[in-house]
């Protein structure tokens, strides 16, 4: 029998998600295990199953923009109350087809267009944390803020976080929401966690820690090379 996965709540939110989340990354991808609909749906099935409830994806995520959300929601469609769903807008340059001309990714137009985007993917009429992928130099923080309190306002988004802020803009981010009158923050903060990379541990965790916010590591088997699956004469690559 599997060891049960303890839950946790996301940093300062009501959130609770499995200790164990899976990402959805390479889901499409070529050379990927998961390429094809069916072999994903049995995984994520399989992730459900032993425990896992948490997911994370992106609107760039797959062998195309959108294509690892596709995925994901045929593969929840029967299961969405079981599991938390977490997907991000924004990462520069890589966004799904018909979002070029949408202005600045922090944004209001462009928040908007990709929220609509990934439910109508993900085949659901919210998410349960929406999350900044990268900073947005163009808008104020205070700015994007303001739109995704209207998002959680009208049930489309439960919870907010980023991913790859530095702790300087993590720090900004935060104190940005709390001036707010609605209670509004960030719950949770991604950036890439392993042994092989402990950057965070410098000053971003800490901050984590003091203010409450999650913290969720990416690439915490640092693209599978520390689970022992490659060898120097492995033929097998994984695209990241």
């Amino acid at each position: 029998m599997a060891t049960p996965i303890a839950p946790r709540t996301l940093g300062s939110s009501d959130l609770v998600i499995s200790g164990v989340g899976m990402g959805c990354n390479n889901f499409s991808r070529p050379a990927s295990p998961t390429v094809e609909q069916n072999a994903s749906t049995r995984v994520i099935h399989a992730a459900i199953d032993a425990g896992i409830t948490f997911f994370d994806t992106a609107e760039m995520y797959g062998s195309e923009p959108g294509m690892s959300e596709t995925f994901m929601g045929v593969a929840l469609r029967h299961r969405r109350d079981q599991v938390q769903i977490a997907t991000k807008w924004g990462l520069k340059g890589k966004a799904p087809a018909g979002m070029e001309d949408k202005g600045p990714r922090g944004g209001e137009t462009y928040i908007r267009a990709a929220i609509e985007g990934s439910l109508r993917r993900l085949q659901t009429d919210y998410v349960d944390l929406y999350q900044l992928h990268e900073p947005d130099p163009e808008v104020p923080i205070e700015e994007t803020l303001g739109v995704l309190a209207d998002l959680v306002a009208e049930g489309k988004v439960r919870q907010i976080g980023h991913s790859n802020f530095s702790a300087d803009q993590l720090r900004e981010a935060d104190d940005a929401a709390s001036t707010r009158e609605d209670g509004l923050r960030f719950v949770s903060g991604q950036n890439e966690y392993s042994l092989l990379n402990r950057e965070v541990e410098g000053e971003l965790l800490g901050e984590c820690v003091e203010r409450n916010i999650g913290f969720l590591p990416y690439f915490p088997l640092y693209n599978g090379l520390l689970t022992g699956k490659y060898s120097a004469s492995s033929g097998e690559g994984r695209i990241t």
